[in-house]
């Protein structure tokens, strides 16, 4: 699912050993949001299709995916299609702007944390506490950030799973220094 170049180059990617890889695109087509070069590969590759204005609606199965709801966006229509895996690159944009003015975000719009808030080895500006910001503190001392939104993460699911258990341990710690 997804319409831009990380889920054409996973299309292109898992296309070398699946039968065949349906690629899901909200939009008309791929032009608006993958490079041409992919485009171009996508539409060569003989085990590649193409669902244009389609998304999932649902996902059915009892101990694994077995099964997807689709729905045309032009026409409502629904389809169930079979499926054995899903894969999901929708976007990489953090959508923090509702935290504007609270915490310190990037230039785009990335939540800036921990040693990434200090400036030659001081404290940040503003900062409140005698001491640094901890690894996922944001500039508001005890908020953590983990995940996608967090600036200079790894944008992937085991970082960010890893980085919530790590922000849950660093919460108790700034409770218990509070």
């Amino acid at each position: 699912v997804g319409g831009a170049n990380s889920a054409g180059q996973a299309a292109m990617y898992l296309s070398r050993f699946a039968k065949s890889v349906t690629l899901l695109v909200r939009g008309p087509d791929l032009s608006a949001s993958m490079s041409h070069y992919l485009v171009q590969q996508i539409t060569e590759a003989p085990n590649i299709s193409v669902r244009a204005r389609t998304e999932v609606e649902a996902a059915h199965g009892a101990d694994r995916l077995e099964r997807l709801t689709l729905r045309r966006l032009d026409t409502g229509e629904r389809e169930e299609a079979d499926a054995q895996w899903l894969f999901v690159f929708i976007g990489a944009a953090p959508l923090t702007d509702w935290l504007d003015g609270t915490v310190r975000r990037d230039g785009r719009g990335f939540i800036v944390a921990g040693p990434d808030l200090t400036v030659d080895g001081g404290l940040p500006e503003g900062w409140e506490l005698d001491r640094p910001p901890y690894h996922l503190e944001t500039s508001v001392p005890g908020v953590f950030v983990a995940g996608d939104a967090r600036a200079e993460s790894a944008k992937r699911v085991a970082s960010a799973v890893g980085e919530g258990a790590m922000a849950v341990m660093l919460v108790h710690r700034y409770l218990e220094q509070s």
